[in-house]
């Protein structure tokens, strides 16, 4: 099957420190037959060395040598494989509390999660944590793999134990029973990897590459409203195109179509949709996640940073917002504070309003703080200096979220998810 055939999944794993995250990539690397030979000759040269009489699939992975010699997974790498059937890009994010925001930065763009429970551990802090975030991102599917089976006997009783537990947090979250999937998994012998396992045959599910082949990943982002956000007015200097005038950008959310009505923001001027182009293509409609220039019907004023809606789905347009923010500075952010707010290819000023609390990642809530650390999550309101156009997170993914630049270094201080 030739690449251009094959779905694109991008996913991010989060586990705590040993809980055999860089294990069980380096297995899938290798059941899929996605290492190089040199890599492997290097896995088996290192394994030996160790004198280890299995092979260290870690090695695959943890590229830094920071990360090589603590064991530990330090920075978001992005691993790359493909199968005959879809092409993977996993985000490989630290799980430590202090690697937050790289998780925030993996998950982000991510459509399903694997979430690592060591099964001797069970469910722990960090998995609070790590469920909290993609729960907070609205990855579309969890994978629970409960890993190290191997070295609690493949006993089924502590597998039912641990996903009982978990359970508990679904009912918390916005996550459906059938959005989570429990996997019992040996990443270090490769049971319910890439194919089944005799040492659990009490286990009738799919194994952890199966499940994820059979995954339907949707763009339309849950059939939410049409976005397209102008990235570049097109205005060719050619005598054939002199008067050809169009409007580049990605489509988020729904479809748009030849002849849709549209309203342009922030001048709430309306036309209707005249061509759809692809570069020498034309098409009756775009659908979500194209990069594509569109024409109008009328001359109106669209510069970049301008948005095109249908006018009859248009978006909130307001100068206060509250937001679920991710601090991702050493600097804190407090009541009173001014930032650039960047919403997309547009940029306000924001004031912090208020800080209405700290949010505790098991799900027990908030408490109060008058500022925002490192890798704290907390419920902030803003005042703005003009209106955005926006959607809640909830609903658009791209056009419910932003990041906060400091006014003085133009260091990105945090992410927002607006509410």
């Amino acid at each position: 099957m030739s690449t251009e055939n094959r779905k694109l999944i991008n996913i991010a794993t989060a586990g705590s420190v040993d809980d055999g995250k860089s294990t069980l990539i380096g297995r899938l690397l290798y059941d899929t037959k996605s290492l190089t030979t040199d890599k492997l000759e290097a896995i088996e040269r290192n394994s030996k060395q160790k004198g280890f009489d299995y092979l260290d699939f870690s090695l695959a992975t943890d590229g830094l040598v920071a990360e090589r010699e603590q064991g530990i997974t330090i920075d978001v790498a992005h691993i790359y494989f493909n199968t005959e059937k879809t092409n993977y890009i996993i985000a490989d994010t630290p799980g430590h509390v202090e690697y937050t925001r790289n998780m925030v930065t993996g998950a982000s763009t991510s459509a399903a999660a694997i979430i690592l429970i060591d099964a001797r551990k069970g469910v722990i802090e960090q998995t609070y944590r790590h469920f909290f975030i993609n729960d907070l991102l609205r990855v579309g599917h969890v994978i629970v793999a409960v890993n190290k089976m191997d070295l609690v006997d493949y006993d089924q009783q502590v597998y039912e134990d641990i996903k009982k537990d978990f359970e508990g947090l679904i009912e918390k979250s916005n996550y459906s029973e059938d959005q989570v999937r429990f996997i019992p998994v040996s990443a270090l012998h490769g049971d319910n990897i890439a194919g089944g396992s005799e040492n659990m045959d009490w286990y009738q599910g799919p194994s952890l590459l199966d499940y994820l082949e059979g995954l339907e990943i949707d763009e339309s982002e849950d059939n939410s409203a049409a976005r397209f956000p102008v990235q570049y007015v097109v205005r060719p200097k050619t005598d054939a195109h002199h008067d050809f005038r169009g409007f580049a950008g990605k489509l988020y959310g729904g479809k748009l179509a030849v002849g849709d009505e549209v309203t342009v923001l922030p001048s709430f001027t309306s036309s209707k949709v005249e061509s759809i182009n692809f570069f020498d293509q034309e098409f009756d409609e775009a659908i979500p996640g194209s990069s594509v220039t569109i024409t109008l019907e009328d001359e109106v004023n669209v510069s970049r940073g301008d948005m095109l809606v249908k006018s009859n789905e248009l978006p909130k347009s307001e100068k206060q917002l509250s937001a679920t923010i991710c601090q991702v500075n050493s600097k804190p952010l407090r009541t009173g504070a001014k930032y650039i707010l960047q919403h997309g290819v547009n940029q306000v000023l924001a004031k912090v309003d208020s800080i209405e609390g700290l949010v505790h990642t098991d799900f027990s809530g908030t408490e109060g703080t008058d500022q925002l650390k490192l890798n704290d999550i907390g419920k902030v309101n803003f005042r703005l200096s003009k209106p955005i156009h926006f959607d809640p997170y909830q609903e658009s993914k791209s056009n419910g979220s932003f990041i906060l630049i400091d006014e003085g270094s133009f260091d990105t201080t945090s992410v927002g998810f607006i509410q």
